[in-house]
C-alpha cells in the first residue's frame, strides 16, 4: 500500500518519535468526557444553518483540477463563472450531493505556495459516498496511480493535485465509524 505522506496517523507518529513531550491520556480523556457531557445534548436547538453552500479550495490549473474532480472523483462540474474578488480569476463548482457544493478559485498571476497545514487552515475535507461508490472510487485512484491510505475499511485518505488532502468516507452522512454524530 502507497504511503501518504502527510496522513494524520503518520504525522502523529512522526511527532511522538520526534517529541520526548509526555501526553496524559487519560487527563485528555476526562476533558473529552467533560466537553461531551456538557455541550453535546440530545435535546440540542434545531441548526441555525441550511447546510453548507461551498466549500472553497484553491487550483493552480483550472482543467487538471476539472479532470481530479469530474473525472477520477465522478464529481460533476456545474458551472465556472468570474471570481469577483479578482479580476481574471474563476470561480468554479462541483456537485457532492445532496445539495453541497465544493468549489475553486485560481488566482492567476499570484504566486502562491503549497499547501500547508496551519491552524485556522483546511486539515481534510471527507466527503460521504456509498459503500459501492467507493470501491470503484478507489479504483479509479488505483488506475490514476494516486497514493492513498485506507483506514478502518471506510476510509480512503489522499491529496488532490494541489495537496489538499481529501478523504472518501463509506459511512453515510452523520455517522463515523458506526457511531452516530448527528
Amino acid at each position: 500500500m502507497p504511503v501518504l505522506a502527510g496522513h494524520p496517523r503518520q504525522h502523529q507518529r512522526r511527532t511522538a518519535r520526534a517529541l520526548t513531550v509526555a501526553i496524559d491520556l487519560a487527563a485528555i480523556e476526562a476533558e473529552r468526557a467533560r466537553l461531551r457531557a456538557e455541550y453535546v445534548k440530545a435535546d440540542r436547538p434545531e441548526s441555525s444553518a441550511r447546510g453548507i453552500h461551498h466549500t472553497a479550495l484553491l487550483s493552480s490549473d483550472v482543467e487538471r483540477t476539472i479532470r481530479f474532480y469530474a473525472g477520477i472523483l465522478e464529481f460533476p462540474l456545474t458551472e465556472i463563472i468570474e471570481n469577483r474578488d479578482y479580476a481574471g480569476s474563476n470561480h468554479f463548482f462541483f456537485d457532492v450531493g445532496h445539495g453541497n457544493l465544493l468549489a475553486f478559485f485560481d488566482f492567476p498571476g499570484l504566486d502562491l505556495g503549497p499547501y500547508a497545514e496551519v491552524l485556522g487552515g483546511l486539515h481534510h475535507l471527507a466527503i460521504s459516498v456509498t459503500p459501492e461508490k467507493w470501491a470503484a472510487l478507489r479504483a479509479n485512484l488505483d488506475a490514476a496511480g494516486i497514493d492513498y491510505v485506507e483506514e478502518s475499511g471506510a476510509s480512503l485518505y489522499f491529496r488532490d493535485p494541489d495537496g489538499a488532502r481529501l478523504e472518501l468516507l463509506a459511512d453515510p452522512l452523520g455517522e463515523m465509524y458506526g457511531s452516530h454524530v448527528l
